[in-house]
């Protein structure tokens, strides 16, 4: 885990409130290293619902295995976290930790192991030592409070540099409900899902299917928007969870997606899923820039998706960028290599507002010292309009400085 916070971190960390249902702990296991918080508990109330959406790639991880084939039952009643290990290419060895890591939770909380949801992150290829929630989960079990959203944020950290949380209050029927969610990501990032680790917890009733709804939608323009280096995870999980106590004070229970009482609550869980996906993006390992690329006119959403990500995904883009060079070269190469429709003669590409480049060419009005100065700012909005028809998509990256490589050459050790 760095030291040092990113230059990019939010300088305000909301307050998160306690949200009935639910009640964290956190404590050092010694999964990796040494006298460092790593686990995360978070007990949840009977009747609470789960959701989950997760990496595509074809070597996920134990956990992810593990929570996929338990979507489908009558709730949760727990959330298991580690940090230092991803349980990841362990093979029979790691479907044993993960069902041993259920069985000594269930048997703490008092519920089946089916209730306990699983997530590991950390390094892949090394054996996960369950035996060492021995004793630690009947701990937390026990210790465990509402609140301490911060906290338990930091548990889930790697090379994360600072913890990344969000909230949001919302109307649901004559009820006000709340939303708190938690991420942790910095590298290994284009997720195809979600983002690494990310937990999002409600006491609005929500039914499963609609909740799974609501994140298989949210996640496409926020955490499916964002890239680090391009490389996807093999333990990326987004989990949500609603306790349903709001009930109490009078919110309705929401069964059908369709249903119109959702919409203010929609749109909130999505704010929420934003704002954490931002986080991840100003975390990126070594980042010292946050990059927004905006394509548009391409001949589909898809189309300038594809387009966008393969500029996001540039290390010749991205080193640019860390270098304060406003090389839209890179982003011409770029564009050109997504395989998607371009017409170089219709291209027009932008640096914080700045048109440099116009019909195939460098724009008549190109001044270099108005591009150089704006391409110190710490924020970096890069557009790309292709002139072809009305697809438009947005993604996040940041810059690909010498830290990166430095954390990722080290990053075993």
């Amino acid at each position: 885990m760095s030291t040092a916070v990113s230059p990019l971190a939010p300088t305000n960390v909301p307050e998160m409130p306690e949200l009935a249902g639910v009640r964290l702990a956190t404590a050092a296991a010694g999964i990796r290293y040494k006298g460092r918080t790593d686990v995360l508990l978070a007990l949840l109330d009977p009747g609470t619902t789960v959701a989950g959406v997760f990496t595509t790639s074809k070597c996920p991880s134990a956990p992810v295995e593990w929570c996929r084939a338990r979507l489908k039952g009558k709730g949760a009643r727990a959330l298991v976290v580690n940090s230092g290990n991803a349980n990841a290419f362990t093979g029979k060895t790691g479907r044993q930790s993960t069902a041993l890591t259920a069985d000594i939770a269930a048997k703490a909380i008092g519920c089946k192991p089916g209730e306990i949801f699983l997530a590991s992150t950390g390094v892949i290829g090394e054996p996960l030592d369950a035996t060492k929630f021995n004793g630690v989960l009947d701990t937390l079990a026990t210790d465990a409070v509402p609140g301490g959203w911060l906290d338990a944020a930091k548990a889930i950290m790697t090379t994360d540099t600072f913890p990344k949380v969000a909230t949001a209050k919302v109307k649901l029927g004559k009820a006000t409900v709340t939303i708190n969610g938690m991420a942790k990501g910095a590298g290994m990032i284009a997720p195809d899902m979600a983002t690494m680790l990310s937990f999002v917890f409600t006491d609005a009733p929500i039914a499963a299917p609609v909740l799974q709804a609501l994140l298989k939608t949210g996640v496409v323009s926020t955490f499916n928007a964002v890239t680090i280096d391009g490389d996807t995870s093999t333990s990326d999980t987004l989990l949500a969870f609603a306790t349903g106590a709001a009930a109490e004070h009078g919110a309705p229970k929401i069964s059908r997606a369709s249903d119109p009482r959702l919409k203010a609550f929609a749109k909130a869980f999505h704010t929420v899923l934003a704002d954490l996906a931002e986080q991840v993006a100003r975390d990126g390992e070594g980042a010292r820039k946050l990059v927004e690329i905006i394509v548009e006119g391409a001949t589909s959403p898809k189309s300038a998706r594809k387009i966008a990500m393969s500029i996001a995904n540039s290390p010749l883009v991205k080193t640019a960028i860390a270098g304060e060079d406003a090389n839209w070269g890179r982003v011409v190469m770029a564009v050109g290599k997504a395989g998607e429709p371009a017409d170089r003669d219709k291209l027009s590409i932008s640096f914080n507002g700045i048109r440099v480049a116009h019909k195939g060419a460098r724009d008549p009005s190109y001044d270099e010292t108005q591009v150089s100065n704006a391409m110190k700012a710490a924020e970096i909005q890069i557009k790309v309009a292709l002139g072809l028809g009305k697809g438009r998509d947005r993604v996040l990256t940041c810059d690909l400085t010498k830290e990166y490589v430095a954390i990722n050459g080290d990053y075993r050790s």
